[in-house]
């Protein structure tokens, strides 16, 4: 049985209301936080991963469409709440166009080691503070053959309603943490036995080819921030240093695109 929402303000629907990331992380109920998952393909490949649905939202013209999902989650005795698009749009502050949008318990964090253990391909996310990149490196991670995914203290939040949506849900596939300070955890990667592999513009960087040509067991691949790169502190802990060879007088390359070209050249099984 779905539930009509004629008020934006109606506090059954709190967690929708324009909240910030850092809102819907610090919620107090579930102690983890929140987070939303926009689109049924999102919100479909977030239960296939096990995380718990707290509601889910959506318009009139989508309760057909989507009655498996409404039946899935009245099955749980989750709230299917149903609003025309104007109630949603003053609720969320943003226009929603994939069908629904589901407010899910955040997933207890992995711990480093659980990450790192059965990987070989790592990429790690270097203060990334674009949200559409780190969901697109997602993307690029699980499409081509990587196995893990490591982000930065202050690194933009892989379960951020924009991540999520670029990533198309691959972010609750891919295994991903948090690293501890940084730069000072490439020591950590390094005693699990990773060759840590600067993406840089370096006049000492070896070409990515020559890597992908003499691979290593075990190799983790650090992306930087937009604009600057990585910090300098970052390219001198690591093993090497390694660019993409470019043309046409472009230096680099978006780090979104960066990632997926790495990710392409040194995937495992290749």
């Amino acid at each position: 049985m779905s539930i009509l929402i004629t008020d934006p303000q109606d506090p059954r629907v709190a967690d929708y209301l324009q909240l910030t990331d850092m809102a819907l992380r610090t919620r107090t109920e579930p102690a983890h936080g929140l987070y939303l998952a926009e689109s049924a393909k999102v919100i479909r490949r977030a239960l296939a991963a096990g995380h718990r649905p707290r509601s889910l939202l959506l318009a009139p013209r989508w309760l057909d469409e989507l009655a498996d999902l409404v039946a899935l989650m009245a099955e749980h005795n989750v709230p299917v709440y149903v609003a025309d698009h104007p109630v949603i749009e003053a609720l969320t502050g943003f226009h929603l166009h994939r069908g629904a949008i589901a407010s899910m318990h955040r997933p207890e964090p992995v711990a480093l080691h659980d990450v790192l253990h059965p990987a070989r391909r790592v990429v790690v996310l270097e203060d990334i503070v674009d949200h559409t990149n780190v969901g697109a490196v997602f993307r690029s991670v699980a499409g081509l053959g990587m196995d893990a995914v490591l982000v930065t203290p202050r690194c933009a939040d892989p379960l951020y309603r924009r991540s999520v949506r670029v990533s198309m849900g691959t972010v609750f596939q891919v295994p991903w943490t948090r690293t501890g300070p940084w730069p000072a955890a490439v020591a950590d990667l390094q005693a699990a036995g990773f060759t840590v592999a600067a993406l840089a513009l370096d006049q000492d960087a070896v070409t990515l080819e020559e890597l992908a040509a003499r691979p290593t067991e075990r190799l983790a691949l650090v992306l930087g921030a937009e604009g600057d790169g990585l910090a300098r502190q970052t390219v001198a802990a690591a093993d090497l240093v390694v660019r993409i060879p470019m043309s046409g007088g472009v230096d680099s390359l978006n780090v979104a695109a960066a990632g997926a070209v790495a990710a392409w050249a040194l995937r495992t099984g290749r």
